[in-house]
């Protein structure tokens, strides 16, 4: 009846009902606006989906669901070892069972270095509420941690390790008192003073060769953590001028061994005779009969026999302690090589090295004779270490080969950069130093 009555109207009409009709059952059809907002999801079984749900929220709230706790903060306590403290100890103090301390003990190798704590070492106990152990924490040093952490009935432990930055450092002094008074007075630290010490120690004595208006400089490496600096690293350069002769050496990168910036070793080595000698008379013998006097005298050194004359050269690098004549020894000469190395030579027939004076390895420092008191001629040979005499032909001596060849080449093209860095330093300080001493403008 109805279309009856629609078809009886005018066209017009019947083309505007349609239109209006059409765009109504279209906009039924329509998606909500919420539902055009959300793309459609496709979840795949065994895969893990974040739950999109505020824990807070009145949608838990009102279905009395109760958000997951948290398990509770450990509590902490920290302890630091003391002289003649056990760890066995230390668990006891803390309040941990012997049982704790067995398994935990027993854990891996990480947890066995704890049974070499020394006195100093810190540990940070982390507890439960029930007393606990849940973590135990020990700096090992600036950049190493050590963390212990309970695995069910056990433990585990792990080494975290910080990055270690290095940048470059420098100081230089001028001596006027001492040389180590000058070197704390540059911020060194007692290590660098003493490592400078042994590298230039084969050239310069340093308890009694110091004098005033000496200088030395020094590049060295100043580590950091965390923006924190945690000490010194290796000197990489320094330059020591001492009674007007400058002595400069440069670390290798390529074994940790000084030279001087030719490839040449700073640690001298010796060599092991002195002379060109046809046989040795005398052997180092500490219950020797002296041959003149007929009594118990120990000889300390070796005797060589060879034509008066032959050459006698110095076995090392050193400075002449004594160049002189008595009764006992006829002419002598003494070297220093080292705060720990002296050698002597005695009877020669002529010296031709001073007091005072520098003398390379082979240097001639005289000849064989027979002065003194002596039964015929040759050369007494003693070389002392420490002070205490020591059979030159058996005695451990120091080896420095000097660089050749391709490593050379590599370490004299290093080395000049590393003085490069030490004179653009010592500049740059200079600089500074004048610029401070300039009056104000204005």
């Amino acid at each position: 009846m109805l279309i009856s009555k629609f078809s009886r109207l005018p066209r017009m009409h019947q083309t505007l009902i349609s239109a209006i009709s059409a765009v109504t059952v279209l906009l039924m059809l329509l998606p909500e606006p919420e539902e055009m907002d959300q793309p459609e999801r496709k979840f795949e079984i065994g895969k893990l989906y974040p739950l999109e749900l505020d824990l807070n929220g009145p949608q838990l709230k009102a279905s009395g669901v109760t958000p997951p706790l948290l398990p509770p903060p450990l509590s902490w306590i920290d302890h630091e070892i003391k002289p003649g403290e056990s760890l066995a100890l230390v668990f006891d103090k803390v309040g941990l069972s012997p049982a704790t301390l067995y398994r935990l003990i027993n854990a891996d190798e990480g947890t066995k270095s704890l049974i070499t704590l020394r006195p100093g070492d810190k540990l940070r106990f982390g507890l439960d509420e029930n007393r606990e152990l849940i973590q135990l924490i020990q700096p090992i040093n600036a950049t190493e941690t050590l963390y212990i952490t309970r695995k069910g009935d056990t433990f585990a432990s792990k080494t975290e390790q910080k990055k270690v930055d290095t940048q470059l450092n420098f100081a230089q002094a001028v001596i006027t008192s001492s040389f180590w008074n000058a070197a704390t007075d540059a911020g060194l630290t007692a290590n660098q003073i003493m490592e400078i010490a042994g590298i230039f120690g084969w050239d310069i004595d340093f308890a009694l060769d110091i004098r005033e208006g000496d200088t030395f400089s020094v590049l060295f490496e100043e580590r950091y953590v965390e923006g924190e600096p945690i000490g010194r690293g290796n000197i990489l350069a320094a330059s020591f001028t001492n009674l007007g002769q400058t002595f400069m050496a440069v670390r290798s990168s390529h074994d940790g061994k000084y030279y001087d910036p030719n490839g040449q070793a700073m640690q001298k080595a010796f060599l092991r005779s002195p002379v060109n000698f046809r046989y040795v008379s005398s052997n180092f013998n500490p219950r020797r009969l002296h041959p003149v006097t007929g009594k118990v005298k120990a000889h300390r050194g070796t005797d060589y026999v060879a034509p008066v004359g032959t050459p006698i050269w110095a076995a090392g690098d050193g400075v002449v302690m004594k160049s002189s004549y008595n009764q006992f020894n006829g002419n002598y000469v003494f070297i220093r090589h080292s705060a720990t190395y002296v050698t002597k030579y005695l009877h020669l027939s002529k010296r031709l090295v001073k007091t005072g004076q520098r003398v390379k390895q082979g240097q001639t420092i005289g000849k064989l004779g027979g002065t003194g008191r002596v039964t015929g001629p040759h050369l007494h040979y003693e070389f002392l270490v420490n002070g205490t005499h020591k059979n030159p032909r058996t005695v451990s001596l120091p080896q420095a080969e000097s660089l050749k060849g391709k490593a050379k080449a590599a370490f004299i093209q290093q080395a000049n950069e590393r003085i490069e860095q030490l004179t653009q330093f010592r500049h740059l300080l200079a600089a500074n130093t004048n610029t401070s001493l300039l009056p104000p403008r204005g």
